[in-house]
C-alpha cells in the first residue's frame, strides 16, 4: 500500500514541478503578461509559498524513500542455525516446487508462485493435465508430494499448497492417408 502511495505521491510531484516549469518559462519569456495589484500580489505569494512548502515536504519524502534500505523484502527466507544464517530465494522454492510437481504422472505444463506468510510458505501450482488420470487423486498427489518434499529439502514448514488445474492437453487428430 505504501509503494503506491508513494508512486501516487511521485506522479503528483513530477506533474506538478513540470506544470511550474512551464509557467515559469512562459512568465520569464514573456508570452503571459503578468500585473498584479496589491491584493492579488498577496494572493500570488501566499499560493506560491503553499506550493513551495508541499513540494518541499514531498522532496523529503522522496529523499528518505530513496536512501532507506529495504529489510526482509529481498525475496527470500532467511533462516537461522546453530552454524550462521541461510537464505534461501523463492525462486528456488518455486524451481524445487516445479521439480517436484513435474514427476506427477499426468501432469504437463507447470507454473507456480510461492508466497511467504506467517505460518510458513504458500505455495500455488497452475497445471495442465493430461485427462486421463482422474483430478482429484492426482491433486491430491501433487499436494502431499509437494507438502512433505518441500519441506524436507528446505527445512520451511509449508502451510498451503493449492492446485489449480487450467485446462487439459489437447492431443492431436492424426488423419491416415489412403494410398
Amino acid at each position: 500500500m505504501a509503494k503506491i502511495i508513494d508512486r501516487l505521491l511521485l506522479f503528483m510531484y513530477s506533474l506538478s514541478i513540470g506544470i511550474l516549469s512551464v509557467l515559469v518559462i512562459l512568465l520569464l519569456s514573456g508570452q503571459v503578461p503578468m500585473e498584479l495589484d496589491y491584493r492579488n500580489e498577496q494572493n500570488v505569494y501566499i499560493t506560491i509559498v503553499v506550493i513551495a512548502v508541499v513540494l518541499f515536504l514531498l522532496s523529503i519524502r522522496f529523499f528518505y524513500v530513496s536512501i532507506r534500505t529495504e529489510r526482509g523484502n529481498l525475496n527470500a527466507v532467511h533462516q537461522h542455525t546453530e552454524f550462521g544464517d541461510i537464505q534461501i530465494s523463492l525462486e528456488t522454492i518455486e524451481n524445487m516446487t516445479l521439480k517436484v510437481a513435474g514427476r506427477t504422472r499426468g501432469v504437463r505444463d507447470l507454473k507456480t508462485r510461492v508466497r511467504v506468510i506467517e505460518s510458513g510458505l504458500d505455495i500455488t501450482i497452475r497445471a495442465v493435465v493430461d485427462g486421463e488420470t482422474p483430478i482429484p487423486s492426482l491433486t491430491e498427489t501433487m499436494q502431499k508430494t509437494i507438502h512433505t518434499e518441500i519441506e524436507q529439502i528446505t527445512g520451511i514448514p509449508v502451510s498451503n499448497v493449492s492446485v489449480y488445474i487450467a485446462n487439459i492437453v489437447h492431443s492431436p487428430a492424426f488423419k491416415s492417408r489412403v494410398q
